[in-house]
């Protein structure tokens, strides 16, 4: 062996020897896809956190209005009935429902943003996410694909066509002797002894006599 071959002979054992200590692709692949799984959930429980921390400054919003509304009127009702006392409460139980609701209206404000942007991310990754997925399965597929014709390979390579034609032509030759045999025995079967014409006419005459004393 040459020293380029021996050097050949070494890279690649080196190689293989690397390759084997690699982790399964396809099986990485598969531990992508499931950390991908838990980053979508956790996107999700984010988002179902978000909708509700909305929801909730959303009516206290609605709240704060209906207060401010209420306040107004009495304030106009006690001022209407000369009740001073009265609508200087009112409005000043106005002004601070009208501070809460200027702060609630704000943060409501700020949470539909902060959730249009949640929004906008996870659309971003549900579609990376189903592309990666719909290539995993394209993966998966050439990959069981190229598994069953290198099963193929092997197996055309493993069959010896050369035993094979051996045992049908050792075959052959046995039916052949067989045939030889059953052919040499038909010459040995003992034939019909032949019939002796005059005794056969002798049996008429015979026969005749017998019928005619009847």
């Amino acid at each position: 062996m040459g020293i380029f071959n021996r050097v050949k002979t070494i890279v690649m054992a080196d190689i293989h020897e690397v390759l084997d200590k690699m982790e399964d692709p396809i099986s990485l692949m598969n531990q992508y896809m499931r950390e991908l799984d838990e980053q979508v959930d956790k996107a999700k429980d984010a988002l179902g956190q978000q909708l509700y921390l909305e929801k909730r400054h959303g009516l206290l919003v609605a709240e704060a209005q209906v207060l401010v509304a209420k306040r107004t009127r009495q304030a106009e009702l006690a001022v209407a009935n000369g009740e001073d006392t009265i609508a200087r409460i009112a409005l000043q139980e106005k002004l601070k429902e009208e501070a809460k609701l200027k702060l609630y209206a704000e943060q409501y404000a700020a949470m539909k943003q902060h959730t249009s942007a949640l929004r906008d991310q996870i659309d971003v990754l549900l579609e990376r996410y189903n592309e990666l997925a719909n290539r995993r399965l394209v993966l998966l597929s050439r990959a069981h694909a190229a598994k069953a014709q290198e099963q193929l390979q092997a197996a055309i390579a493993s069959f010896n066509t050369d035993n094979a034609l051996k045992g049908f032509n050792r075959v052959e030759d046995y039916v052949q002797q067989l045939e030889a045999q059953a052919l040499a025995a038909s010459y040995f079967i003992p034939s019909s002894p032949p019939v002796n014409l005059e005794i056969k006419e002798a049996v008429e005459r015979e026969l005749a006599l017998l019928k005619e004393s009847k």
